[in-house]
């Protein structure tokens, strides 16, 4: 690889297309990364005729993260990266079945692209998996050197760059706005994706370290990223007997973030969630409004 680059994130997005894409900084700190992974120089994107196969793989739908793949073409776009003109772009999803990542991930290898881009864990350990030559960028990954998929953020080494995030430290501050939200609050849920950690056993343990202090009492709740699992997971909830809800990151619960607010306000609870909406804090959802 010819650079590397990792910044620390918050996920921020908005309920309005034109303002998602607005605020999604993360797209154009992305965009710089794949541009150091693909050679660096915007005027190497100028040389007539050269096309860049850039692999995309991710674990939700298309549909589910349409306003992130836009706007990670507009940034790409002012780095002198235009899709259809000196970059391809082959799209890979997995529509929330984690199983067929292994699969798409070989895919893209035999394409033989030049550059695969991983949104989240499952997909980055996939692409890692299925080679070892071909430069990989990931975003959205909580904790790249305990869970060993690089040396150090410092020095990677390897074929992965990318820039991972703030989830852990992020959740426990969470938690304590959510008790001074819900001052008699007891019992929290805290609602993960099912299938692997994610993310979510780092998020986990700045959790419970911070759950005593503020007098809770932590259910963990992991849930399928789809209609059905969703709303187990709500009655899993419910049975527990939590008080409010502290909701995983990760884009399969992004794609489908409508439904589980809809459902917070279907069964009463309030829930907090790791975004933002127009540039202002939106990290609480009372169901009883």
């Amino acid at each position: 690889m010819n650079g590397t680059i990792w910044v620390r994130w918050l996920d921020s997005f908005s309920e309005n297309l034109k303002s998602k894409i607005e605020n999604l900084k993360w797209a154009g700190i992305f965009a710089v990364a794949l541009t150091f992974a693909l050679g660096g120089a915007v005027a190497s994107a100028q040389q007539p005729g050269k096309i860049f196969r850039i692999g995309f793989l991710d674990s939700s739908s298309a549909s589910g993260i349409a306003v992130l793949t836009e706007a990670f073409r507009q940034e790409l776009s002012k780095f002198g990266w235009i899709e259809g003109k000196n970059i391809a772009i082959e799209y890979r999803f997995a529509e929330q079945k984690l199983e067929r990542l292994p699969e798409l991930a070989a895919d893209l290898v035999r394409l033989k692209v030049n550059l695969i881009v991983a949104v989240g864990r499952a997909p980055v350990f996939a692409a890692k998996n299925a080679t070892t030559t071909i430069p990989i960028v990931m975003t959205g990954f909580p904790d790249p050197v305990g869970e060993g998929l690089v040396a150090s953020l410092a020095r990677p080494g390897g074929n992965v760059t990318g820039f991972s995030n703030l989830a852990g430290e992020l959740a426990s501050k969470r938690l304590e706005i959510l008790k001074d939200t819900v001052p008699k609050l007891t019992r929290v849920g805290v609602m993960r994706q099912a299938g692997g950690p994610g993310g979510g056993s780092q998020v986990l343990s700045y959790l419970r370290a911070g759950a005593p202090v503020l007098k809770l009492i932590l259910e963990d709740i992991e849930s399928e990223a789809d209609g059905k699992g969703l709303e187990n997971a709500f009655r899993t909830a419910k049975q527990k007997q939590v008080g409010a809800l502290v909701i995983g990151g990760g884009l399969r619960f992004f794609a489908e973030r409508k439904r589980i607010v809809e459902l917070a306000g279907k069964h009463r609870l309030p829930a907090i969630y790791p975004v933002c909406r127009r540039g202002r804090s939106h990290v609480l959802r009372d169901g009883r409004r």
